[in-house]
Order: C-alpha cells, then structure tokens, then sequence
C-alpha cells in the first residue's frame, strides 16, 4: 500500500523523469507553517538527517517558518537527532489550562525551546558546514502589534479583508523579516517579487527569531524587539507565508523539497478560507513535494493528523493527546525511508504527479 504521494513542478518533473538525481540538486528545504501537524515529518527529517543526503556538494538552505522553523533549528546542532527527539519530547508533553494566556503560553513555548536548543551550542550551529538556516517571521504593525486581545482581533479583521482583495495588502499590516545564517542571504531575499527584509542571525537573537516564527496570533503573545532587528513584535511567520509562497530555489536547475501535511499549499494563513488563492506557477517550479496519501491518513488514531485544535479538544484529558500524537509519529517514522527507496529504485518516476 502506497502511503506517499509525490508532486513536482514543471523544471522538477522534467529533470526527475530524464533520470536526474535528486539530492545534490535540492538546494533548500522547506519547512511549513504545520503547528503539531509537523509530527508526521519526524521521520522524513530523520531519514534525510541519518543518511546525510543533503548538502554534500554545496551548503543546502532550510527554510521555514513556525514549526518549520522549530524543526530545522535542531537540524544545526552538534548532535541533530538528539536535539531533534528532545523537540519533539517537549512539544508533545507540553499541556495547557483554559486559565493560560498567551503570556503564559508564550514561556511554555519558551520552555520547550530551551529543552532542544542550547546556548552553549549556538555558534556552532551559525557555522554549520551542510546547512542554513532561514526563520521566516511576521513583525505586525499597527493594531495587530497590540498584545490587548480586541485591538489585536481587530488588526487581524482588518487584515483578513485587505487580503481577501489582494495579498499585497499584508504589507500594511505585517512585514515580512527573514532571519538568516549564512555569507549572504537566500536567494530568494533577492528576487524581485520579494517584500520584506532580512537580518542576519547571531548567538542573541536565534532563540528569538525561532520563538517568535511560532508565535501564533492571539494564542501566543508576540517577541518584542529581537536583537539586531528593527524594533516592534514579532509574529508567527505563516501569518505571510503559511506554506509555499516563494520560490525558494538558488539556482535554475536546482530542486526544492518540500514535505507537506496535505496536497493543498495555502501560500498565508489568512487564505486558509480562499480555495481560488494558490502559490503562483513560478513559486511551483521547481518544487518536489512529498506529502501523507489518504491511505496512510487512515491509519492514524482518529483518522487525521495531529493539529492545534487537539489542545481544545483534549484539554481534559492531555494523557489521551499526547498518546494520540505519539502514536501519529511513529506511524509516520517509516515515511522518510518509503521516499528514499523510491528516489534510489528509480520507482519515484512510476508515482510522480504534476501540479
């Protein structure tokens, strides 16, 4: 039974159906704004970690944003799959109460990234050999910067209607701050369509710019004037880019992989409610997207994947999601080797789909 199902863009499905490889020509990973739904990557993330398939000919860029950005810091330390399992470990155990706020659930988040990333490990990380990291983040103007629940709901109202009619107009309320490490910025921070800016990352503001690429709105208070970037309060990053809404690729035959929760790419969280809003053909490229078939979402302890709507509903009964959500993770641990078997078989170019 096939529980994956694989896309390419136009340049990506032409290049794997001539026979190319895939890993030295993948030149970022993508990391989606996914919340628990990321879970279901452990074992993609581990299969590409053990294996050591990306960046063996050049420094490969993991892009991301809220829990892409979660899972792809711990890929930069001195002992990745530790960090990663202690990640996961915390993420999972984590619990809330109605009475938190997101004040409170703002240093519960800070607790877990605590628990994965240490201070002492931080320069190397900034000069990791095979990887970079890019933290996609939103810093919010206006009444969205305010941490008084009404105004900021109002914001975010006046947000979701300037972009029903244009996602251009996210500019006035958010910009977008692309934090990185690296000699010199993504590509993608360089291309025309590109809105925003981009800060280098440092010992003093890595813990920040990851915290607050996750930083949910209304959920999750807002980090308040991360070190080395302009002042002001900074956001989950899928607020602007939710999933894929770039092209993210270095150079023109490279690839962009990309494991997904879903088929569907919603490119901002405000257009989750916007069937007609898709990533532009040119974002889609040369993109290799891997994504759970329905077959595999079967399986799963009540029939989908982990999301944040679980903190509700089990919010009296934590022990039941946190074995619902393990239980998710292991069955999904298989996924990264099915892939790899499919990409060193040749099989992949028997199951690949067009956008």
């Amino acid at each position: 039974m096939d529980f994956l199902r694989i896309k390419a863009g136009p340049r990506a499905y032409e290049q794997l159906m001539d026979g190319g490889g895939v890993w030295d020509r993948v030149s970022t990973y993508f990391g989606p704004a996914a919340g628990p739904r990321w879970l279901v990557a452990q074992g993609f993330d581990l299969a590409l970690m053990k294996e050591g398939l990306l960046g063996r000919a050049l420094p490969v860029w993991l892009v991301g944003s809220s829990a892409g950005a979660w899972r792809f810091a711990a890929w930069l330390q001195p002992e990745p799959e530790k960090s990663y399992a202690a990640l996961r470990e915390a993420y999972t155990a984590v619990t809330y109460a109605r009475g938190d706020t997101p004040e409170t659930i703002l240093d519960k988040l800070l607790n877990v990234i605590n628990a994965y990333i240490e201070d002492d490990a931080l320069p190397f990380a900034l000069n990791h050999k095979r990887y970079r990291l890019a933290v996609l983040t939103a810093r919010t103007r206006h009444l969205a910067a305010s941490e008084v629940g009404w105004v900021q709901k109002g914001g975010l109202a006046l947000c979701l209607i300037g972009n029903m009619i244009s996602r251009a107009n996210l500019a006035r309320f958010a910009e977008r701050v692309v934090f990185f490490y690296g000699p010199r910025p993504p590509a993608f921070c360089t291309h025309p369509d590109f809105r925003g800016r981009f800060i280098r990352l440092s010992p003093n503001n890595f813990k920040q710019a990851v915290m607050a690429s996750g930083a949910i709105p209304l959920v999750v208070a807002g980090v308040r004037d991360i070190f080395g970037a302009p002042r002001g309060v900074y956001r989950d990053g899928g607020l602007i880019d939710y999933h894929l809404s770039h092209d993210y690729s270095s150079r023109p035959d490279d690839l962009v992989l990309f494991f997904h929760h879903q088929e569907r790419i919603i490119p901002g969280w405000l257009d989750k409610k916007l069937p007609r809003r898709q990533p532009s053909p040119e974002a889609l490229e040369r993109v290799l997207m891997v994504f759970p078939s329905e077959a595999f979402l079967a399986q799963l302890p009540y029939g989908k994947v982990p999301d944040r709507d679980d903190f509700v509903t089990f919010i009296n009964e934590p022990a039941e999601r946190i074995r619902y959500w393990n239980r998710s993770a292991e069955l999904a641990a298989p996924l990264g080797e099915m892939f790899l078997e499919l990409v060193e078989s040749g099989r992949i170019r028997r199951v690949l789909e067009r956008f």
